[in-house]
């Protein structure tokens, strides 16, 4: 199936590592333009040099502190310089850290809200007047099962992703007439491996968190059997960019194993 991206403009939050790192190369098999907007530049230009050797037209990553509003609007204008257009948004940065609400601060609620919620809000109203002007974009956000059904020591961040689904979905109400889409794509547990991952990701603390054992009980809850990998969140990412998908917007698509069935 011919997706219809090849020569479109992408741009992918936190691209350089993780699943931003599998969307961002997904994308660059299918010929597009990228931009990894990361605030660890040195794990996205090893990202780039990958993109590159898959295929991607034109790859660039630009350090970019995506909470903090100048900083988007500045690579959201070198990404223009660049390439003209944007055609594709993927809010993909976010972050937790796990723990009973009754033992998180108020410090901690700011930094969830601001990586995963407000990043949201500075990358889509930045692009959003773009994608206006010229009739047509696709913005896709990153969720969590978490944001759909409540998780366990997961409360603040559970809010935050809630407050993305809700997001998304008005914003797809407001922009349709203007040919513009939005979706978002809900994780389950999703565990790279080591080498998708940068020195400043928190899976550089996280990937020893499961004790000998407790993988074969985490994975009987997923009809599937396993947990997922970041490929699979790409999949559906790119699907839901591309031409396939013209006739999908305001929806919520879990890809996470059958754990919970909406």
């Amino acid at each position: 199936m011919d997706l219809g991206l090849a020569g479109k403009t992408i741009i992918v939050t936190g691209g350089g590592s993780s699943i931003g790192r599998a969307i961002s190369l997904t994308f660059a098999g299918e010929g597009v333009n990228l931009a990894i907007a990361d605030l660890d530049a040195d794990q996205a230009e090893k990202t780039i040099t990958e993109a590159r050797k898959l295929g991607a037209k034109k790859a660039m990553a630009v350090k970019t502190d995506v909470t903090d509003m100048a900083s988007v609007e500045t690579m959201v204008k070198e990404v223009l310089d660049q390439y003209g257009r944007i055609d594709v948004l993927v809010n993909n940065v976010g972050v937790d850290y796990p723990m009973l609400f009754v033992d998180t601060t108020p410090d901690l609620w700011d930094k969830l809200i601001a990586i995963n919620y407000r990043s949201m809000l500075n990358c889509t109203k930045t692009v959003l007047s773009c994608m206006i002007a010229q009739k047509s974009g696709v913005i896709i956000n990153i969720g969590s099962e978490a944001g759909r059904i409540g998780e366990y020591k997961e409360a603040v961040y559970a809010g935050t992703k809630g407050g993305v689904i809700a997001f998304t979905k008005a914003v797809a109400r407001e922009n349709g007439p203007k040919g513009i889409r939005l979706n978002v794509v809900c994780p389950a547990l999703t565990i790279p491996e080591r080498e998708e991952i940068g020195q400043s990701s928190i899976w550089q603390k996280s990937m020893d968190m499961f004790p000998p054992g407790s993988m074969e009980k985490i994975v009987r809850a997923y009809p599937l059997r396993r947990v997922g990998k970041p490929q699979d969140i790409a999949n559906a990412v790119v699907f839901l960019a591309s031409d396939a998908a013209g006739y999908i917007t305001g929806q919520t698509l879990s890809v996470n194993g059958g754990c919970s069935m909406m």
